[in-house]
């Protein structure tokens, strides 16, 4: 299923991509510098192709014949390659291989360049015989080269030289002749074809091998089966094993397509073009959405609203596809085929289920995974979130199942640890709980703002710790720490021990205030509803606690403002 929908996808982008996708025999690879040469074979200068992003230079994506697959072995590329093979110059301190990968080089061009009457062919033998190796240590920017790939143009040209017609159709006969595998039944199409030994690599998942990785690989014997070899042993046709690599490679290159979810490389696509599409991973991860996209912001209330936006067919199929590294290999972290109209679904109840009254204006009102699963960590440590907790996340938002309860777990330790109770935090904690009431009937109703009718003890006296707080505040104006420091860890766990002395405290605190009696009279209407003080309180009930706590505390803001 995961093959065929990427092979689909590439025959969508490869029909209106207007060449910027790579046909069979081709790929897209990084590559830093051009050399233009004469008609003569003669080096006319060196042109570089790298692109500044930010602070760096960065290598440009240039689609080129297709190389041979990495190994240690010697095996030239059609027009392009590092200096090692096109100028026979290298400082790996390995002379004598050098020499033999330009001559492999060289040798690859003379079999398929001899006969072929292209004035570029012929300028690129020229410069070939021509060329002296010890000469590239003169060429400007040479220690910049040693750590990129070259290609040629025929100066004057605009094109590359690879790029030329006589020169893609003698790379392409070549192509052909040579990748005639062994025919079997293919897995993805059930046809009868040439099967790949070895399928293209996988490029770009973050993590992985900086040479590519693989989804179907198979590298020891104790994997093969009747005798097979290789992918044999999982048949899939040259023709369908470059088209869902070559798809997988685009959807990883581009940054509307992708987003990170913990260590999952998360892809995403349509089976014809959708806005939602491009929306979803804006929605997820809105780091670089511009505030003011209204076109966003019209479909994420849509579905927030349990509607769908007009102009968007529901019935597109939609494709998501979560990849962690693993040596030489990439894991499926998770998988998941619907459409357009359940994706939006499942997007609107994750939003509704955080629905929560904001601390600032500021505070995001859609946020985004990231934006959660960095609520779980320490935010000045590189370490981040556990790695599987944020592809249990996404499979909870997309199948509509309980968020895991790793997560209520991870919030409430960085609560206790920091005695932080921020927005986004208690959005979290209200999401899971009113999930597992609405899913399990295990959790609770838990409100968007203060609720006066919640009478669940962990609630109240997440409100009463709250009020005991703020009248700490009142008698101290300016107070550095509060109970909140010293006390919130204890009094959500275990309430019975600590309750008392808080109580005892803020009668102390009520005469000194000037408002004293309106913190009395709360604390005098919540605790008409405590029969009596809890010994222990369980994770969700800690995790009501802090809601409560929030709510109150929020409800104080907003009185403020309205006054």
């Amino acid at each position: 299923m995961i093959l065929q929908s990427l092979c689909s996808y590439y025959e969508r982008i490869a029909g209106s991509s207007d060449g910027c996708v790579p046909v069979a025999g081709f790929s897209s690879e990084k590559v830093h510098f051009c050399l233009a040469i004469g008609r003569a074979g003669e080096l006319v200068q060196v042109l570089d192709l790298r692109e500044v992003k930010g602070k760096k230079k960065v290598p440009r994506s240039v689609i080129v014949p297709q190389g041979p697959k990495k190994s240690v072995n010697i095996a030239a590329s059609f027009l392009w390659g590092s200096t090692s093979y096109v100028l026979g110059a290298d400082d790996k301190d390995k002379p004598e291989r050098t020499a033999r990968c330009h001559e492999a080089f060289k040798q690859l061009h003379r079999n398929l360049l001899t006969a072929v009457p292209d004035e570029g062919a012929k300028a690129v033998l020229a410069f070939l015989a021509s060329w002296k190796p010890e000469n590239a240590v003169k060429l400007l920017g040479w220690p910049e080269m040693l750590k990129g790939n070259l290609v040629f143009q025929l100066d004057g040209d605009l094109g590359f030289i690879h790029e030329r017609a006589q020169m893609r159709a003698a790379w392409s006969n070549s192509f052909g002749a040579s990748a005639r595998g062994e025919k079997a039944m293919c897995l993805v199409t059930g046809q009868v074809a040439p099967i790949a030994r070895l399928h293209p690599a996988i490029r770009g998942v973050h993590g992985a091998q900086s040479s590519g990785a693989a989804i179907v690989s198979f590298n020891l014997a104790a994997f093969c089966s009747y005798g097979k070899d290789q992918n044999l042993n999982a048949p899939v046709s040259e023709t369908n094993a470059f088209a869902y690599t070559t798809a997988l490679n685009q959807l990883l290159a581009l940054t509307t397509n992708r987003i990170q979810i913990g260590d999952a490389n998360t892809v995403f696509w349509t089976e014809r073009a959708s806005p939602v599409e491009g929306f979803f991973g804006m929605v997820l991860d809105p780091r670089d959405t511009p505030g003011d996209d209204k076109e966003l912001a019209v479909f994420l209330q849509a579905v927030r609203d349990g509607k769908l936006p007009s102009g968007i067919d529901p019935e597109v199929r939609f494709f998501i596809l979560g990849l962690s590294p693993n040596a030489a290999r990439l894991s499926v972290r998770f998988w998941y085929a619907s459409t357009v109209e359940d994706i939006s679904a499942k997007l609107g109840q994750h939003f509704r289920d955080l629905s929560m009254v904001r601390s600032f204006e500021s505070d995001p009102e859609y946020p985004g995974m990231w934006r959660l699963l960095r609520e779980t960590s320490n935010q000045k440590s590189k370490d981040g979130p556990p790695p599987l907790l944020g592809g249990a996340v996404m499979q909870a938002i997309l199948r509509g199942t309980p968020y895991p309860q790793e997560l209520l777990s991870a919030v409430i330790g960085r609560i206790r640890a920091e005695q932080n109770i921020n927005y986004l935090r208690a959005a979290i904690l209200k999401a899971v709980l009113i999930r597992k009431k609405r899913l399990l009937n295990q959790g609770v109703e838990v409100s968007m703002a203060l609720d006066r009718e919640n009478k669940n003890v962990a609630y109240l006296l997440g409100r009463l710790f709250a009020v005991l707080e703020r009248a700490q505040q009142d008698a101290i104006p300016g107070v550095n720490t509060t109970i909140k420091d010293r006390f919130y860890g204890s009094a959500s766990a275990t309430p019975r021990i600590v309750f008392p002395q808080l109580l005892r405290l803020a009668q102390h605190y009520v005469e000194k205030a000037d408002y004293g009696r309106v913190r009395d009279k709360q604390i005098e209407e919540i605790l008409g509803d405590i029969r009596e003080f809890p010994a222990h309180l369980g994770l969700d009930q800690q995790a009501l606690f802090a809601i409560g706590y929030y709510h109150q505390r929020q409800d104080f803001f907003t009185k403020k403002n309205s006054q």
